[in-house]
This record gives structure tokens, sequence and C-alpha cells, in this order.
């Protein structure tokens, strides 16, 4: 399988169709590791695949050319997913030069034995003349790895993207115009915001620096290549980057004995019948997977989290979820906590502690009720809905 990005340029990865955990990152429809092949004078290969899977990559690149005339192998980022099959790679392409920056090459020396790989360090001053095509280099530290970087073919006007700009999507089509945008970039989305969200500022200064290359073709490390809709991905990222809200609300629960879902179905209806304009959104934490809230979590301007006590605990899924969240660091929500007890109350109070320690601000009073929620419970579990409703349309406005 091979698909042309230009003439003598081409993908020469692999579909991993069954993935479906990629370390943590639900990967509901599969995932693809993207290798790229530029013949010309000299040859180039562009970035390596998973391990497993580097006997295919191999033979996708024999159909296209002889392994002893590639010159030259980039690594634009060390992760195993991508420089995995390294090892494989260099063994089996004798005149081979791998290119990297001195960071990636610190990298790949903890992965690998890299004494007898020819080596050659690059910087972004360097070109590296293939013939017709040339290589530029663009560093991209902690986009989202200290060594990721960019390589760049000006004659063609393509931008291999690294992890930037990528989705985990396996599909027999390789480009964005070949496939459903809508299902592109919603796992666009859900990669940015479980992968790349801690990095924001960084993916900021690297959006603005390559914003003087003219880029016909984005070509990530993962999914399919942009081609046709590079504009709407690019000010998809400058969005993401900048936390840009929707007017939206996230109540994300878990329950015992059903108590704190009749609470969280009281903020539900509270939000839904505020405004028509707010988009309203009910997530069980053990219903559903952390890669698709936090997708959601993303651009939510407001967000109502809930959570029954279990031994003097919040719900030990719901504190998971947050020790996730933490580590994504997401632009500042408009939140509320809510729960039910039996003996003790606990998971509101540790709620409302997490919420006051991620800077978030309080949207809402919080709503606690002792074993069944009571009439009264519910009413303030609806107003606290409204409340949150109206904090993500002026979150929305304000911004």
């Amino acid at each position: 399988m091979s698909a042309q990005l230009a003439e003598n340029i081409d993908w020469v990865g692999y579909v991993d169709w069954n993935v479906r955990d990629f370390h943590s990152f639900d990967t509901f429809r599969g995932a693809t590791y993207n290798s790229y092949l530029i013949r010309d004078t000299k040859t180039a290969v562009i970035d390596a695949v998973k391990a497993p899977y580097s006997s295919q990559l191999l033979q996708n690149i024999a159909e296209k050319t002889a392994l002893e005339k590639i010159d030259y192998v980039v690594c634009n980022h060390a992760e195993p997913d991508h420089a995995g099959g390294l090892a494989a790679l260099l063994t089996a392409l004798p005149n081979a030069v791998l290119l990297c920056n001195k960071k990636c090459l610190e990298s790949l020396a903890g992965y690998f034995d890299i004494s007898r790989w020819k080596i050659q360090i690059i910087t972004p001053d360097d070109k590296i003349p293939l013939g017709k095509f040339s290589l530029q280099f663009i560093n991209t530290p902690m986009v989202h790895w200290p060594e990721s970087m960019f390589t760049y073919i000006p004659e063609e006007q393509i931008l291999f993207s690294m992890d930037a700009f990528g989705q985990h999507l396996a599909t027999s089509e390789r480009f964005d115009d070949q496939y459903d945008l809508s299902v592109i970039m919603q796992e666009a989305k859900a990669y940015y915001a479980n992968i790349v969200t801690p990095y924001s500022k960084q993916v900021q200064r690297t959006l603005e620096a390559a914003s003087s290359l003219p880029v016909r073709m984005i070509a990530p490390s993962h999914g399919l290549i942009w081609r046709k809709n590079i504009g709407r991905i690019v000010e998809a990222y400058k969005d993401w980057a900048g936390g840009k809200y929707v007017p939206k609300v996230l109540i994300v629960f878990d329950s015992m004995w059903d108590s704190t879902a009749a609470l969280a179905q009281g903020v539900l209806d509270g939000a839904m019948s505020e405004s028509d304009e707010v988009d309203v959104q009910l997530m069980h934490v053990r219903k559903t997977s952390m890669t698709r809230i936090a997708a959601e979590m993303l651009d939510a301007a407001a967000v109502a989290l809930g959570s029954a006590t279990l031994n003097m605990q919040m719900m030990p899924q719901m504190g998971g979820l947050l020790t996730y969240l933490s580590g994504l660091k997401f632009a500042p929500k408009k939140a509320a906590a809510f729960g039910s007890y039996g003996w003790a109350q606990a998971g509101v109070i540790l709620l409302e502690k997490w919420i006051e320690e991620t800077g978030w601000t309080k949207a809402a009073d919080s709503v606690s009720s002792q074993f069944r929620p009571k009439p009264e419970d519910i009413e303030k579990a609806r107003e606290a809905g409204k409340l949150l409703s109206r904090a993500a349309l002026a979150g929305v406005v304000s911004k």
C-alpha cells in the first residue's frame, strides 16, 4: 500500500487497524504510523514506524526503490511509535545516514545502541539538497517532546509535521478530501486534547514560526494527510492552543446507588432549560472513556463534576480522571461540584478542592445530598445547571 503526495514523494507507512489502546489513549478507529519516501538524485525516508511493523515499512520502500539507494533517514520525533523501527531500518539500509537534531539523538541513545549508526546532526539553518528537492528543518521543542521537529520540502511546499495535525484513524484512504471531514476533525480534536494540550503555548509559538512557510500539504505522522482543508485544521489548532471556548456545559459524574446520578440529571435539566444556545452533555465516568471526556472538555466553557463518597474519598474512577485532567492543563473552566454521601461527606469536598487547586472558577454553589436526594436537593442541582449554562455563554462572549 502506498500513496503519492507528489511526483516521487510517497507515503510508505503502516495502517494499524486493530490497535485500541495507545498508552491509555482509546483508539476506537485504529491508527496509522506514517512514513514518507522522497526519491531524487539522493533518496530520503521521513520517519520510521512502530517496531513491530518495520518489515512492512521496508517492503513498502523496496517496492519503490532499492534499499541500498536510500541516502538519508530523517527522524522528526524519537517516540517509539515513530522511531521504534529505526534500528531495523538502518540495519537494512546500508548507505543511509540518520538526520536528526541533537536532542533527538540524546533520546534515541536512550532507546538504542547507536554506536554503529551513521549520524548527521542537523539544525534549522541546515538545508539538505537531494537534487530537485531539498530538506529544511524547523525545531518544535515540546510539541510534544523536547526533540520534536518538522521537515519541509520547499520545492513542493510539503510540511512533514510530526505529531502536529495528526489523528488516530485507520483507513485505506490517505488524504483529507477522501474521507468524512467531520470524523477527521473529531479525531484531530481528540488527539490534540489528549496529547498536545499541555504544550499549547509551544504550539502557538510553532504556528507563528511556521506561518511564513507556503504550505500546500501537511503530512503528519498519524492519520490522514491534509491537502484540501489545511486552513480548517490550522484554525482549529489556533483555537485549541488559545483555549477558545464554545458554549458547552459538560457534566461528568460517578454514582454508587444512583443518588449522585439523580443530582447529575438535575444539573442536566437545569442547564438545558436555560438556553438553546448551549450544548449540554452528560458523561458517566465508568461508561465513557477518558479519551472522549478529555476531547469534549477541551473547548467546554463550563464543567460540573459529581461523585458519591466511597471510603472517605471520591469514587476511584473520578479520582483517576482528575489525575489525568491535571496533567492535561486545560484552559480554566467555570465549574461546580455535586454528589451524595452516606455517613460522612467527602466526595464533594475533594471535588471542590480539586477545582480550586486547578485554578478553575466556581460558577455555582456545590450541591450535596445525604442518601437519596430530596426534592430541594434536585432543585439546587437544577439551579446549579442554570448558572453553569449562563457561565458557559458569558465565558464565550468574554473571550
